[in-house]
Order: structure tokens, then sequence, then C-alpha cells
């Protein structure tokens, strides 16, 4: 899928938002006391867009698509390692468009479970998203659906935008925040919209390290993609659109291992009853184990971008 050209900036991503603001959430943010998360002091702000419509970020780009672009008769077609998936199924079935959504095998039950609930046509197949993007390339040319790209899509990362957008709204005085990378849709509509007001730092778990090797490269490459959040931050590679945008905004990325992420998830559960899934507790690992490290007085920001995790059983 060629990825659309065009700007992405400030002035963009507030229009997407205008056209976007009647179908999605205004997601709300939460302070904690720094100190719960191992720092020495100070709080921390979590945007909590686990509360998004379909439990993520995703659904800002899948809007912004649908009501971007113009829909055939086909209607649509998605790759997803779940919640991109979810999200595209949830805006077709709102939108009354027929969607065709591919996953792979490690897509978890709680992601596969919404995008049925949502009325999509689900393949499942391939052990990775990489496969499931191939499939749903060779439906789209032989369907001529509407192909909704997870990340690498001009409309996706305008949507995704809107997220810091609001956050900026609801807290001007962040210093840093804090974005967990897969595919860098999400990270590279927020580094569009703060353009370097406001200190990026991307977090890669250690087994899925693909905005960490393309910086190293000096170009997108092929990355390992496994690990406990391979269903939501382990594409093969960072997206065209979305490199140079990390290049010239994203101020640096730490990496951080499984264990931490696991930690991530049972502390935002203990200190504010968050259901992270792993992708979602990325960012908040990076404090807790060091990885990084704010200056005294930093004022951080944390996204919480998704909750779609069967982490929780409520039936015991």
């Amino acid at each position: 899928m060629n990825a659309m050209p065009g700007t992405i900036d400030r002035e963009t991503i507030a229009a997407t938002y205008e056209k976007i603001r009647p179908h999605i959430r205004r997601t709300p943010v939460v302070e904690a006391e720094g100190a719960d998360f191992g720092l020495a002091g100070g709080l921390l702000t979590f945007k909590l867009e686990l509360l998004q419509h379909a439990g993520s970020f995703k659904t800002r780009g899948a809007f912004a698509n649908l009501l971007l672009r113009q829909v055939p008769q086909a209607g649509i077609v998605a790759a997803s390692g779940g919640n991109h998936g979810a999200a595209a199924a949830y805006a077709a079935m709102k939108r009354g468009v027929k969607a065709r959504i591919f996953v792979p095998s490690i897509s978890s039950p709680a992601k596969i479970a919404r995008i049925r609930r949502y009325g999509a046509e689900l393949e499942v197949g391939g052990e990775r998203y990489a496969d499931a993007l191939a499939a749903s390339e060779a439906y789209r040319q032989k369907s001529g659906a509407l192909g909704v790209h997870a990340f690498d899509q001009r409309e996706t990362l305008l949507g995704q935008g809107t997220l810091a957008l609001e956050l900026e709204q609801q807290k001007p005085d962040i210093d840093t925040l804090l974005v967990g990378v897969g595919g860098g849709g999400l990270i590279g509509g927020i580094a569009s919209w703060y353009a370097g007001r406001v200190k990026v730092v991307g977090v890669e778990p250690e087994l899925a390290p693909t905005l960490t090797e393309a910086l190293a490269a000096g170009k997108p490459v092929d990355a390992e993609a496994g690990g406990i959040a391979a269903d939501s931050l382990a594409p093969k590679q960072i997206g065209q659109l979305v490199f140079p945008i990390a290049q010239r905004h994203v101020a640096q990325v730490a990496l951080v291992s499984d264990d931490a992420i696991r930690q991530a998830q049972r502390t935002l559960w203990e200190k504010l009853r968050v259901v992270a899934e792993p992708g979602a507790a990325a960012a908040t690992a990076a404090l807790l184990s060091v990885r990084y490290v704010p200056r005294p007085g930093e004022k951080v920001g944390v996204v919480i971008s998704g909750g779609n995790t069967t982490a929780v059983d409520f039936d015991r």
C-alpha cells in the first residue's frame, strides 16, 4: 500500500479532529504520585486512551480514514495485530460500510472477540502482523476495497495526532510524554502535533525494537517482532511516513523487557485500577525499570493506549 502524501502538522491534525470529534471519546487524564511509580516525587499524568471506543487509540485513525477518504462499495480492508482491526470494524459498523479484517494467530482473544462483535468479516492466519498485512493486500487488490493501514497512512497519523491535541488542552504544562511504539502511527501523530515543543520519548519492547533499529540504520529496516506485546508493538518495520517524523521530533527511544511490561500492568492495576494491555503498559514500564529517568521537577505524561486484554477475569 502506498502511503498517501501530504502535510501532517498542527493545522491538519486540528482539522481532522473537527471531522472525527463527533465519533470519538475525549478520553480523560488522571494524575498519580510519582513515588507510586518509582520516582523521587512529583506527579505523573496518564492519558487514559484505553477508554476510547473499541478499547484503544486506533479508533481515531480509523474514523479519520473513513471520513477523509472515499469508501468504495466494496468497503474497507485492514490488517492488524488486533486493536486496529477492532477500531476499523467499529468505525465501519458506525458508518454502515462493509469491513474485512485480517489478523495473525497471535492476536489476543479479547481483540478477536471485539472485531467479531462489531460485525466485520474476520480472517485469522499467519503468525505475525506482516502475514496479515500480505493477506489483506491480496484481498484489497482483488476486491477493490479501501485499504486502511494501521500506521503507514496519512489519515491514520492525522487521527492519532488528535490524542496529543486533546492532551495539550487537558495538561498544557507537560514537559515530556512517553509513548509506546509499534508501527509508529501513534508516536508519529503525537510528535507531529507537538513538533518539538514537548519532549516525545518512544518506548519499545526489547524483543520488537522497530524504531530503535530504524534510527540506527538511518532508514526503516526489518527488526525482531516478538515478545509479550507482539500483537500491538511488533510489526517488522517502522512506517515509511513515520520514520522522518521520528528523526525530527522524537527525542529518544527506550527499550523495556517483557518482565518490566508485566510489572507495569500490575502496577497500573494496583495504583490506578487501570487494566492496560501489554503494549499499552510499555510506556509505564520505562519509568518502573528506570529506562527513562525524569530530571527533578520534570512534568511527565504517559499514554495508556489500549485495554483490550483478558488480564482480569470477573468470573472468578
